[in-house]
C-alpha cells in the first residue's frame, strides 16, 4: 500500500466515506507489511484487520466476517470522491444477489460487496479490485442471479487523473488538499 501523501490523502478521504455511512461499521484491512501511517487514517475506535501482503478480495471478507460480519464490502484507496450512494446501492443489492459490484472503467474494481461468509464461486475467482478482467471473471464464474454489477466509476492512479475527480461532489477534503483544488 503506496504511503505518499496523494496516496494517503485518498485512503482517508475513503475511510471517511466508509465511516459516515449509516448502518456500515467501517474497518480498514491493512496488507501485511503495510506503513504505520496507513493505520494513521483510521477513526478512533475504527477497527483494524491484518490481511496478507497481495490480499484477493475474499481474504479481505474473510478478515471481515471473523470480526463478525454478515455482510462486507471492500472499497479501493483510490477512490476519494466516490459517492456512499454507489456503496449504498451495492449493499441494497444484497437482497437478490451474493455479491455486488461496482466497476471502474478499466476493467478493475472500485468496489465489491458480498454476503458472508463468501460464497464458493467468488473465492474460486480469486479476484482482487486490480484484476483488470475481474468483471468479466465474475460473471463467467457466478452462477445466475448470484452477481450484480451496478454502476461504474473512476479510480485515481496518480496526479495526472486528477481531472476525473468531480469538484461538485461534497467530501475527499484531503485529496483536495494535496492536489491543491
Amino acid at each position: 500500500m503506496a504511503t505518499d501523501p496523494l496516496s494517503l490523502a485518498m485512503l482517508e478521504d475513503v475511510v471517511d466515506l466508509v465511516e459516515a455511512m449509516r448502518e456500515v461499521d467501517a474497518a480498514l484491512a491493512v496488507p501485511a507489511g503495510a506503513a504505520d501511517t496507513v493505520r494513521a487514517v483510521t477513526w478512533p475506535g475504527m477497527a483494524v484487520v491484518d490481511v496478507p501482503a497481495a490480499p484477493t478480495a475474499c481474504d479481505v471478507l474473510d478478515a471481515l466476517a471473523a470480526d463478525g460480519a454478515d455482510e462486507a464490502g471492500v472499497v479501493c484507496p483510490d477512490a476519494p470522491d466516490l459517492p456512499a450512494l454507489l456503496l449504498g446501492k451495492l449493499h441494497s443489492a444484497l437482497t437478490s444477489a451474493e455479491v455486488a459490484v461496482c466497476p471502474a472503467g478499466d476493467g478493475r474494481l472500485v468496489a465489491l460487496v458480498a454476503r458472508l461468509p463468501a460464497p464458493d464461486w467468488l473465492r474460486a475467482s480469486g479476484a482482487t479490485l486490480d484484476d483488470t478482467d475481474v468483471v468479466r471473471r465474475l460473471r463467467a464464474q457466478a452462477p445466475r442471479r448470484a452477481l450484480h454489477v451496478g454502476p461504474g466509476w473512476h479510480r485515481m492512479r496518480g496526479a495526472e487523473d486528477a481531472s476525473m475527480l468531480d469538484p461538485g461532489l461534497e467530501g475527499w477534503d484531503a485529496t483536495r488538499a494535496v492536489l491543491g483544488f
